[in-house]
């Protein structure tokens, strides 16, 4: 039974849309990952937007709770149900139906669809919550119904706003498998299972902890499906379900040993960190110091360790990902497409690690020695810092041993290295603001863009807003705002295509157009009114000034991707990109520096696109004939069942909202400025054209010329060479004059040893002491030379008595200096240089009575 498959069914059977899972990185700068099915549906839930056509909407949607606010990452192989990524089944009602079909859907699917027996289900309500209790008594002996306080049966989102009680579905899994004393309804312990949660929304809370009945309250449900599962194949224990079974099993096979109680908990881990890591990574997480990819790091991190345990030496997580993908990629088709990309980046990332995981295991193991009850957190922090063990992983490899870190001195060296901060994370999300956007959008509706046929329109101001986003009949000389025009010409920032400037004109003033921004589906440009007023519904010209470059670079985009593909491999994914009317930047995945032969080969093969005058094409298509054409899709970008596609002939297809050249010879010329690493697996192409090209290309001619000038050969490369070789000859010349000094003056035959004792003023002195040793059979040398008000002292001893350590010491303390060294070559400095030919007398007498 494919329950995924089946629930989402049974609600579209209920008129509910189907809607696809969102991405793990969620458009809401509050949040660090999708962590719930409702979070897709927030704004609606808020009002910030509109509700859908259809007040009914269904999914199963992908969560990671792994991070901020919710993170089970320390729990994950210590429990039957925590997981870092988990799938959660939802049906939800946009203020259309409300408890008493909510309640219905729910009863029916569990004890119709999933055939649960009626015996085994109970069911939880808030204490105060009479009419959901009169629903229940329909479908359930009312003995089974419970009524629990705010902690367990009541949602809110926060201190105000939406919220409302609960009711939840428990299964009971047996009294003869579970005992305890918490094995209660309303325990802690194992035998009631909750399966689903139906929020009513139907209270809005102000600021004074009033509980206001909303006009129009709605549905908000959750149902794990790893539980249900796991209910259904009769398991106690999620990990013993098909949904980790058989990635346990391909563990075992790799390590080549089977599971023990001992062993049990690594082998979950590693099974359930696969999962999350090979999503986060299709769905564009990169490794990374902070943010979301310092939390893929983690987890990789944590189930390397485990491997570790299980007698890994080497990367093994990549060689479960085909598992996987069979298990689970026929409904997320993300994860079959990037399958050989996701395994590039585990190996790398598994690589790095496994290089360092010996020294700091040996670090641990050592310090653990020492430890009592109090794990250094020194030690800890050196292990994160120096080893790239995050402190969670130590504080997991401590939880069995009982016992804790000093987490404030590790606290304290952490926030002496700011730049290794995990916590510091930027989220995402339209721009922000504080303007109540759905104000604009019920009152007026969204204003068209019409900027794909036009860069200069006639139109009507629609709402003017402030700085601060508040709505005003009228912006005034000299003021900056915001304008929504009632038909755009004007791209609002998306897509990493930059937003357009330009102007607002009628016949008696100008308004500088200075950025379009995109807010909740809004198309908002800024302005600064450089004569008279701006007013609320007159009538104006839009004219955009900056688009037809900006289309050359963004097309330029397209053909580059294209291009990186057929030199680097289809493995090359998009990271990220920007294209405005000077350059374009484009971020793509790849686990090395290009070669220049390959950079080299990149670009002549976008200007070969270019040259070709390849016709630029734009249609409207059904997604998923979009996707049979080959169109490449930017995972994590939103979009609905019809798209819009660009492509370049066969050579480049791409899903892109954003603005294009109509033939590929419009962009003229491309140039690759620059190729730069911006994370691990993550390279960066710099490059220009247009333009910017032309611009580019005389820059470098000009300099060129003043080369030319400087060597003064109109062949810079042959002036630059011959440059070369005349320093070279100097260099020759300098050095034979420094090693060209006079015989030493001090020079003595004592007991068959030759002395050498000097003040050299020009040469090597250091050469000039092996010299000697090399020309001697017995020699002692000892050569001083003043360099600026620094003295420079060396010793040399080959068969005599003298140690030339011994000698440096006594003499070097005479200059104000010091140094030493071993018994047949020693060297010291000295900062008195008015003592240098006492400093030469004290040697030689030294020479004289140690000979």
């Amino acid at each position: 039974m494919d329950i995924r498959k089946e629930f989402l069914e049974f609600f579209q059977s209920k008129g509910h849309d189907i809607y696809d899972s969102m991405s793990l990185v969620p458009d809401d700068p509050t949040l660090l990952f999708t962590n719930a099915g409702m979070v897709q549906f927030k704004d609606v839930f808020t009002g910030a937007v509109p509700k859908p056509h259809n007040p009914k909407a269904t999914s199963c949607q992908l969560c990671v709770r792994a991070g901020g606010k919710h993170n089970d990452l320390e729990n994950v192989g210590y429990t039957a149900r925590h997981h870092t990524l988990f799938e959660m089944l939802g049906n939800f009602s946009f203020g259309d139906y409300f408890k008493e079909d909510a309640i219905a859907h729910a009863w029916e699917f569990v004890t119709q669809n999933l055939a649960l027996p009626v015996e085994k289900l109970w069911v939880t309500i808030h204490d105060s919550d009479d009419e959901a209790y009169e629903l229940w008594k329909q479908h359930i002996d009312s003995g089974r119904i419970m009524r629990f306080g705010d902690k367990d049966n009541f949602w809110s989102m926060g201190d105000t706003g939406a919220c409302g009680p609960c009711s939840e579905i428990f299964y009971d899994q047996g009294e003869e498998h579970f005992n305890g004393p918490e094995d209660k309804m309303g325990g802690e312990g194992d035998r009631f299972l909750e399966i689903w949660n139906l929020v009513f929304m139907q209270y809005d809370r102000d600021a004074q902890g009033n509980l206001n009945p909303l006009p129009k309250p709605s549905i908000d449900t959750g149902m794990g499906l790893e539980r249900v599962i796991a209910i259904k194949e009769g398991k106690f224990n999620n990990f013993d379900s098909s949904m980790f079974a058989p990635l346990i099993k391909k563990v075992e096979e790799l390590a080549g040993k089977k599971t023990t109680s001992e062993t049990i908990g690594s082998y979950r881990v590693i099974a359930d960190h696969l999962r999350a890591v090979s999503f986060m990574i299709s769905h564009g997480i990169l490794f990374d110091k902070e943010g979301r990819g310092y939390v893929l790091r983690r987890i990789l991190r944590r189930a390397v360790r485990h491997g570790y345990l299980l007698g890994f030496r080497k990367p093994f997580m990549a060689k479960l990902v085909d598992q996987l993908v069979s298990m689970m990629g026929g409904h997320y088709t993300e994860l079959a497409e990037k399958a050989e990309y996701i395994k590039e980046q585990i190996t790398l990332e598994e690589d790095r690690f496994f290089k360092t995981i010996d020294s700091g295991m040996s670090l641990f193991n050592e310090e653990l020695k020492n430890t009592k009850t109090i794990f250094s957190g020194e030690v800890a922090f050196k292990l994160y810092d120096t080893f790239g063990f995050p402190l969670d992983l130590t504080q997991d490899m401590l939880r069995n041993l009982n016992l804790d870190v000093d987490i404030d001195t590790f606290d304290a060296l952490m926030s002496k290295q700011k730049s290794k901060a995990k916590a510091a994370w930027k989220g995402s999300g339209d721009a922000a603001a504080s303007g109540d956007f759905n104000q604009l959008l019920e009152k007026y509706g969204k204003n068209e863009f019409v900027g794909y046929e036009n860069t200069s329109f006639k139109t009507k101001i629609v709402a003017l807003l402030d700085e601060e986003f508040n709505e005003v009949s009228q912006l005034a000389q000299g003021t900056t705002g915001w304008v929504m025009l009632e038909q755009s010409p004007f791209y609002a920032q998306s897509g990493g295509q930059a937003g357009d400037i330009g102007i607002i004109e009628d016949n008696s003033h100008i308004a500088e157009v200075l950025d379009t921004q995109k807010f909740f589906d809004l198309n908002l440009s800024k302005v600064k009114v450089e004569h008279n007023t701006l007013d609320k519904d007159e009538e104006v010209v839009g004219v955009v000034v900056n688009r037809y470059e900006i289309a050359k670079h963004h097309s330029a985009t397209h053909l580059l991707q294209s291009a990186l593909k057929m030199v680097l491999g289809d493995t090359v994914s998009q990271a990220g990109s920007l294209n405005d009317a000077s350059r374009l930047r484009f971020d793509f995945t790849y686990p090395k520096a290009m070669s220049p032969e390959q950079i080299n080969e990149v670009e002549d093969l976008v200007n070969s696109m270019i040259s070709r005058g390849l016709s630029g094409n734009v249609e409207e298509l059904p997604i998923d004939e979009a996707k049979q054409k080959g169109a490449i899709a930017m995972f994590g970008e939103k979009y609905g069942d019809t798209v819009r596609v660009v492509s370049f002939n066969d050579v480049s297809v791409e899903f892109c909202g954003g603005t294009h050249v109509k033939n590929s010879a419009d962009i003229g010329s491309f140039f690759i400025t620059k190729e730069s690493g911006v994370s691990a697996g993550v390279r960066r192409i710099e490059a220009v054209c247009g333009l910017s090209a032309i611009n580019y290309a005389k820059g470098n001619i000009q300099l060129l010329n003043q080369v030319q000038n400087e060597v003064k050969n109109s062949d810079p490369i042959l002036g630059i060479t011959k440059l070369k070789e005349q320093i070279k000859e100097l260099k020759k010349e300098l050095q034979e004059a420094q090693n060209a000094v006079s015989t030493p003056i001090s020079e003595e035959l004592i007991d068959g040893v030759k002395v050498v004792v000097d003040v050299v003023q020009t040469g090597d002195i250091k050469k000039i002491v092996d010299d000697l040793k090399n020309g001697n059979e017995k020699v002692a040398a000892l050569l001083l030379q003043a360099k600026g008000d620094k003295v420079l002292m060396v010793a040399g001893s080959k068969n005599s008595n003298i140690k030339a350590g011994d000698w440096i010491k006594n003499i070097a303390p005479i200059v104000g200096g010091g140094g030493g060294g071993r018994p047949d070559f020693a060297q010291a400095g000295g900062k008195d240089v008015t003592k240098i030919e006492e400093a030469k007398t004290a040697a030689l007498q030294y020479a004289k009575e140690n000979i």
